[in-house]
């Protein structure tokens, strides 16, 4: 893993990965998160697969657990919490957390936080998310015929949640700062991506601008992250940084 801060460049050797990560988060600490996308339910034995290792600052493996299936966006928060919103799949396969199509869990693999209807709608797929200060933002949308895309912040300490439906249907990328927010939508197979910036006026986000972004490399599904205002996109082999 390779760690870079202003010009200095840090690299760890991370050995024992038992799983195909398609997540990478930071925890505190300087440990890391590697989360696999997908994983099974062994029926002779009655539990899920592990797709999830935190590691040491070294490289060593701490723990490892489920923390569901089908997790197309994946963030961590400032205090460690992990936060997953699921596909279709996982929505529908029995896992228990990942059916409620958005969890929050802790670096123990024990689930810290449910819906519990308190979302407009049920998700259907998670698209992206981000964090601004203590707050957790994750993006999805839902199938029904009410349904669209929304954008559903959480605050980790008091349990609130608010949803607001997105401007931007289906967004790869997104990340907020107060009241205003950056999304983006890749073009399929090709190297530019929609750039879109928002601005939140009571419940309701509104497009300010949008403009055609031409990236250094082909941007696929779930390579955007937003952090404190800051969108973190992966173009090919090349890491974008867009603020708010």
């Amino acid at each position: 893993m390779v760690t870079v801060t202003g010009q200095e460049e840090r690299r760890i050797l991370v050995k024992d990965i038992r799983i195909r990560p398609g997540h990478l988060a930071l925890l505190p600490d300087a440990r890391f998160l590697l989360v696999g996308g997908r994983t099974f339910r062994n029926r002779t034995e009655d539990h899920w697969a592990p797709n999830a290792v935190v590691f040491s600052p070294s490289g060593t493996p701490e723990a490892e657990f489920c923390v569901g299936d089908d997790i197309p966006a994946l963030v961590t928060d400032v205090t460690g919490g992990i936060w997953t919103a699921y596909g279709d799949e996982g929505i529908y396969v029995g896992h228990p957390e990942s059916g409620a199509g958005l969890a929050g869990w802790n670096t123990q693999g024990r689930a810290s936080w449910a819906p519990e209807g308190r979302l407009p709608d049920h998700p259907l797929e998670g698209c992206t998310a981000a964090t601004e200060g203590e707050q957790v933002w994750l993006v999805w949308y839902s199938g029904s015929s009410k349904g669209g895309t929304f954008l559903t912040r959480i605050t980790p300490s008091t349990g609130d949640v608010v949803s607001c439906p997105s401007p931007v249907p289906g967004p790869d990328g997104f990340a907020v700062r107060g009241n205003r927010a950056v999304l983006t939508r890749r073009d399929h197979n090709k190297r530019s991506v929609e750039l879109v910036r928002a601005e939140l006026g009571g419940t309701t986000w509104a497009v300010t601008s949008r403009r055609r972004l031409r990236v250094p490399g082909r941007v696929v599904k779930h390579c955007g992250q937003g952090r404190d205002g800051s969108l973190w996109l992966r173009a090919g082999n090349t890491w974008l940084r867009i603020e708010v």
